[in-house]
């Protein structure tokens, strides 16, 4: 699990409760690498209206790399069933770690986030095919306009990902009509 902005390992536990728990699922909350000017915790800096490029994500990609890579040592994980899901940058940083590591995860979670800006010089090799993603944003979100929540959606499709998309009338959060969604989203996820 992947936290936004200012957040940390602790703030993405409210997910938890879409997942059933007889799926058998480790969770695993990782924090951010960079001190937050705003307090807590980021992936990377970012300036405000800023949409933070695909190599701008890169040191981030390699600490969720790293980290993926270790689960199985550190709680014998199974590493042909791991899954992102991430809030706001955390499922950019979600979406980048796919993006430029494809078959490494099953599928994303993308909570209220954007995909990164140049990418799409990778998207004609079609990196996500087949890829199941989960994505739901608020239709009044202040942080991540409709707009460029849409434009997000359209790369992911591009990128080859199975898209199951929710736009919901809410900020920048998810609602409780988002929460059902995706608890769906994860119990097809078990079932699989």
């Amino acid at each position: 699990m992947l936290h936004g902005r200012s957040g940390n390992e602790n703030v993405m536990w409210i997910f938890a409760s879409t997942l059933h728990p007889s799926g058998g699922w480790l969770l695993v909350a990782s924090r951010g690498l960079k001190q937050d000017p705003d307090g807590g915790y980021s992936w990377l800096p970012r300036k405000r209206d800023e949409w933070p490029s695909l190599s701008m994500f890169d040191e981030a990609v390699a600490a969720v790399v790293k980290l993926i890579r270790a689960l199985p040592d550190l709680y014998n994980a199974d590493p042909d069933h791991i899954y992102l899901m991430g809030f706001s940058q955390g499922a950019a940083t979600a979406y980048a770690t796919a993006l430029r590591h494809p078959k490494l995860v099953q599928g994303i979670a993308g909570l209220v986030g954007f995909t990164p800006t140049e990418c799409d010089a990778i998207l004609d090799s079609v990196p996500l095919k087949g890829l199941p993603v989960f994505m739901a944003v608020g239709a009044r979100d202040p942080m991540i306009p409709l707009e460029r929540a849409r434009e997000s959606a359209q790369t992911l499709r591009q990128a080859g990902a199975s898209l199951d998309y929710h736009e919901h009338d809410t900020g920048h959060r998810l609602n409780a009509e988002g929460m059902r969604a995706l608890k769906r989203w994860w119990q097809a996820r078990s079932a699989e």
